[in-house]
């Protein structure tokens, strides 16, 4: 098996002091790829690509994530014990808060720009894939964001070619592998992390400093400690996602660098045991995306006979994005790391699930009068990434080994009664 030519620089601890926004998990929004892709093998050029991305940049989804957290403040300010800090957090989150009105879970129009930004560079970076009479099937979820995240890429798909064929859908017909349910099955053993989870999320957060900067009684305002460490977690949701938003106002001043690590910490167990590998959930929480995996190689075979060019785009939710690129194992995703202590220094949930994340499968032939096999590139949030199979010149893999590889690990899978 192929390694990445170079390993993250960085650690987790480092790339979120330099950049607080990635302790938010899947609230981190897209960050533009810089690093160019390796050229094409020589006589090689690109035809085809097989995709599934998030939606982008939202609004958060539950009536009281944003409810919850003011109602505490404006509880506080009316019997006087807020501090003049938590005064003006509480204007903050005032002034904010109206914009959330009847828009829960809604698209942003930072979200919009991350997948013009993504359509865009699909099309520079393959030109090749989307020129002449290309064909583009494009599918979302039932889910307004991810339809509209779906439009603005293919918006930019047109502005390019004016001329290519698009066919949009959207229907609950999809739903079986564009949003896979789980069985019963399934989500048991997704669950049964709970106790473990639960205790690193008490473990991590310490909110004593926190509410002493917000109430005048400190942690004492509260009745019991835990209520405590619920709004601070609610506090750091609301922070975490202002990215999301074309806005000055933000709550990153009322968070250290090591707090904003440990509730980071938290969340990424929490997604690990959930989505991942992890041999809590006897690591075959991936195989939830049987479905869209399934898809994906079939679709690729019905292209690679036709002959046709072009892409085939779904567009859904980061519970897919995060097990899909587990099951597909690209790079460190599929990692299965028994002591949770060490998880943060082998497997970071933020560089596989931002906001607008995707995996794109760039597919590769011989030129006209060219001989040779089909190859293929993966992409994890437009970044190139190792597939689970050997190469001799990555990021280059062939398609039949690649595809035999995915096909007898999803044959291999039994679910239980």
């Amino acid at each position: 098996m192929a390694t990445a030519s170079a390993a993250f620089a960085q650690t987790a601890r480092e790339e979120i002091h330099a950049k607080k926004e990635r302790s938010g998990s899947n609230y981190l929004a897209y960050e533009t790829p810089t690093k160019k892709l390796t050229p094409a093998p020589k006589g090689y050029e690109p035809f085809y690509i097989n995709h599934y991305g998030r939606h982008g940049s939202r609004w958060l989804i539950g009536e009281n994530d944003y409810k919850r957290p003011l109602a505490t403040l404006r509880e506080a300010h009316e019997a006087g014990e807020l501090t003049a800090l938590g005064e003006d957090v509480l204007q903050r989150f005032e002034r904010f808060y109206p914009t959330t009105i009847n828009r829960l879970g809604d698209l942003t129009t930072v979200g919009e720009r991350q997948h013009h930004g993504i359509g865009k560079r699909m099309t520079e970076r393959f030109p090749e894939v989307f020129r002449g009479k290309a064909e583009v099937d494009a599918r979302s979820t039932v889910v307004i964001r991810c339809i509209l995240s779906m439009e603005a890429e293919c918006e930019e798909i047109t502005a390019f070619n004016p001329d290519i064929k698009i066919h949009n859908d959207v229907s609950e017909a999809f739903q079986y592998y564009l949003n896979q349910e789980d069985s019963k099955y399934m989500h048991d053993i997704r669950w049964v992390g709970d106790d473990v989870k639960a205790a690193y999320r008490d473990k991590f957060t310490q909110p004593e400093r926190f509410c002493g900067l917000l109430f005048k009684k400190g942690v004492q305002y509260f009745e019991k400690e835990s209520h405590a460490k619920t709004f601070m977690r609610r506090m750091f949701e609301v922070c975490s996602n202002m990215q999301s938003h074309d806005t000055d106002i933000s709550f990153y001043d009322l968070f250290t660098e090591d707090e904003l690590y440990d509730l980071w910490k938290t969340k990424n167990i929490e997604w690990y045991i959930n989505y991942a590998a992890s041999p809590l959930s006897k690591t075959i929480v991936p195989f939830c995306q049987y479905n869209l995996l399934k898809n994906m190689l079939d679709t690729a075979d019905t292209i690679l006979v036709s002959g046709r060019h072009g892409a085939t785009l779904r567009f859904g939710h980061e519970v897919c994005v995060l097990p899909l690129a587990c099951l597909l194992e690209l790079d460190s995703c599929g990692r299965q790391v028994e002591n949770l202590d060490e998880l943060d220094q082998q497997w970071v949930n933020y560089r596989i699930f931002p906001m607008g994340c995707n995996i794109q499968l760039v597919y590769y032939r011989p030129k006209k009068g060219k001989s040779g096999d089909v190859l293929v590139k993966a992409l994890l949030n437009e970044k190139e990434a190792t597939l689970p199979v050997h190469t001799d010149r990555y990021p280059y893999y062939r398609w039949k080994d690649v595809v035999a590889y995915l096909r007898n690990k999803l044959a291999s899978y039994r679910e239980e009664d």
